[in-house]
């Protein structure tokens, strides 16, 4: 069976076969249902995520005790609460699947001791998830001045293939509308 961490990271450096092994070997393959929570909030987070297929979402409870997404994460990408994974503080926020989804999961401790025996692969991996995080920064700011239908339409447009996969009830969430508003903004688009 393919590995697609591997395919994925072999688009950026040129990774031999034995190291092929050896950073597979430490990943382990999991699914999760959609709903099913992958890290929940208030804990330091000390797993790192890479997802196969589906997608995840980061959430967050607001002060209104009201869930709010503030990102989808799809394949190919990497998956964590980066601040306190890195710095190993209490996270605000969980990760949750938004539809099933397979991912590859490794433990920070573990991660650290393929770092050591595969040292180039930090930089690389860090490299990655900084221009994750610009792309995730870049996408937020282009909703800045919308209005909600303004909002959707962008949303639609940029991310389509996630559109198609979570409940609108995530969609609703994460473009900071009433799921109520958001049915009434697709029936005015069609």
């Amino acid at each position: 069976m393919s590995n697609p961490l591997i395919t994925y990271l072999r688009l950026f450096k040129p990774i031999t076969a034995e190291d092929q092994e050896l950073i597979a070997s430490y990943f382990e393959r999991t699914v999760f249902k959609e709903g099913d929570t992958l890290f929940k909030g208030g804990k330091t987070c000390q797993e790192l995520f890479f997802v196969c297929n589906g997608v995840l979402r980061i959430l967050a409870i607001n002060e209104k005790g009201v869930e709010v997404t503030h990102f989808f994460v799809k394949e190919n990408q990497f998956c964590t609460i980066l601040h306190s994974f890195n710095n190993q503080v209490l996270a605000n926020e969980s990760i949750e699947a938004a539809c099933d989804t397979e991912v590859l999961r490794i433990t920070k401790a573990r991660l650290s001791d393929l770092y050591r025996k595969v040292p180039y692969l930090k930089e690389l991996i860090d490299q990655i998830m900084q221009q994750r995080l610009l792309d995730k920064i870049q996408m937020r700011n282009a909703y800045l001045g919308e209005d909600s239908a303004g909002r959707y339409k962008l949303f639609i447009m940029q991310q389509s293939d996630i559109a198609l996969r979570v409940s609108l009830k995530d969609i609703a969430s994460y473009l900071g509308i009433t799921p109520q508003s958001l049915s009434r903004i697709r029936k005015n688009i069609k």
